[in-house]
């Protein structure tokens, strides 16, 4: 059962991870487009180490979780949630920076 909840724990946190690169590609790439966006693509390159980061985290998460004992699965999902939650939180800082009333 724990294990079980660590490998979710580590997806979920992937899944994060991937979001938030995602988001930084879309981001980056429309302001290299734009006239004016060079202060946006800074940011972008400036947020980069934080992806990489937490995706690292996420996938150490998983690396864990695929061990055989209790604790191996405890450490996971602390991982795992830990990258998942940095994750959110990244994401959600760059959406409240960048969002436009609509």
């Amino acid at each position: 059962m724990l294990n079980a909840i660590a490998w979710i724990v580590a997806l979920v946190s992937l899944l994060a991870a991937a979001g938030h690169a995602g988001y930084l590609a879309l981001l980056g790439n429309t302001a290299n487009k734009r006239a004016g966006g060079a202060p946006v693509a800074r940011y972008v390159r400036s947020r980069w180490p934080v992806a990489a980061g937490t995706a690292a985290g996420a996938l150490l998460a998983l690396l864990v979780a695929a061990g055989d004992s209790a604790t191996a699965d405890v450490f996971a999902i602390l991982i795992g949630g830990a990258s998942g939650l940095g994750s959110a939180k990244a994401l959600q800082s760059t959406q409240q920076r960048y969002r436009t009333g609509g």
